[in-house]
């Protein structure tokens, strides 16, 4: 068995072109994720899966992998599969998000683990409490609702559990949100890319609820950490004050 941390890594980006090789505290955004995910004790290999030479090329620079991906693939799970060419049914492959350079390697141990010593799991994911009332009722927050055993019952846009007679108790540890980070067993990989998207994963735009439509049990991590992703050129400037303060 084999487990392999891929992260999905596209030039193009509405918001922010060229955002991989957007130059943080002196490194690419890339190349910064690379060397966060490398921190994880669980992983066998790190590949970054792409569609662009010039992202290949900053990968190789800090000493990182790069695997070219066909640029019309429909979603980063299809680019993690095809990264990860011919892997095994038992291996796990684990979908980081590639504008995450604060990732904290213990929340993909985590992951990781909950697949190794847990057999149901056919993968697992990650979420961090709600804290105020605007970010509950945002749809750009992914909501879950979770099971005695912290699997996923069902991702949602929208405000879930709801109470129906009183505001949400954010204190009552029932309000959770998606991280977006993923751990997968090799069978359901396979048998997931092969599975065209459903109509409640169309409808929430949310390629998990297809795992859920086709009876997989997802594992669910609870963390604290929120995560601080780069959307933005002006996010860019506040995680490159963070690692230049790391560095130093």
């Amino acid at each position: 068995m084999k487990v392999i941390g891929i992260i999905p890594s596209r030039f193009g980006s509405s918001r922010f072109p060229g955002k991989p090789l957007a130059i943080l505290a002196g490194k690419p955004l890339v190349a910064w994720v690379v060397e966060a995910v490398k921190k994880s004790s669980c992983l066998d290999d790190v590949l970054v899966a792409t569609d662009d030479d010039r992202i290949v090329s900053a990968v190789e620079q800090y000493g990182g992998k790069a695997v070219m991906t066909p640029s019309d693939l429909p979603s980063g799970t299809d680019r993690i599969a095809c990264a990860a060419g011919d892997f095994a049914d038992d291996d796990i492959l684990v979908n980081i998000q590639g504008d995450e350079p604060l990732l904290d390697p213990a929340l993909v141990d985590a992951l990781v683990m909950k697949l190794k010593n847990d057999p149901r799991w056919s993968m697992a994911t990650a979420v961090t409490p709600i804290k105020t009332q605007e970010d509950l009722a945002a749809k750009s927050v992914v909501k879950v609702v979770l099971d005695r055993d912290d699997g996923a019952m069902y991702f949602s846009r929208s405000v879930i559990p709801c109470n129906r007679d009183a505001e949400c108790d954010l204190s009552s540890g029932l309000y959770v949100r998606h991280l977006g980070i993923y751990a997968y067993r090799g069978e359901f990989l396979r048998r997931y890319i092969a599975e065209k998207p459903c109509q409640i994963e169309n409808t929430e735009k949310l390629e998990q609820l297809r795992a859920l439509w086709m009876g997989a049990k997802i594992a669910v991590v609870r963390t604290e950490d929120e995560g601080v992703g780069v959307d933005t050129p002006e996010d860019a400037e506040r995680v490159a004050e963070i690692l230049a303060k790391r560095r130093d």
